[in-house]
């Protein structure tokens, strides 16, 4: 099994979930029952969909047809790593 989708939340998981199963992909979503623990975990990243490895490619494609872009969600942020300061937002600025 390969990760296909990485979520932020559980909605998003199931939503990359039935895309990939409406395409014919069997898709599992690993972590959905450790949501409850999150003293214990960390914040992000637990949730994660998961396909067969021979289908990745079919996945990838699914997920960008959707607009999900791919293995993980905020593929569409600009460049500089998510930053604030290195995209060039004046409207963010450090305290």
């Amino acid at each position: 099994m390969q990760v296909a989708y990485r979520a932020h939340n559980l909605i998003d998981a199931h939503l990359a979930r039935h895309v990939l199963e409406d395409a014919g992909i069997p898709a599992f979503v690993f972590g959905e029952n450790l949501l409850g623990g999150a003293g214990e975990l960390p914040l992000f990243g637990v949730l994660r969909v998961c396909v067969p490895d021979p289908l990745m490619p079919d996945a990838s494609a699914a997920l960008q047809a959707a607009g999900l872009g791919g293995d993980s969600p905020g593929n569409d942020l600009p460049e500089g790593d998510g930053d604030p300061i290195s995209m060039g937002d004046p409207g963010f600025l450090p305290a």
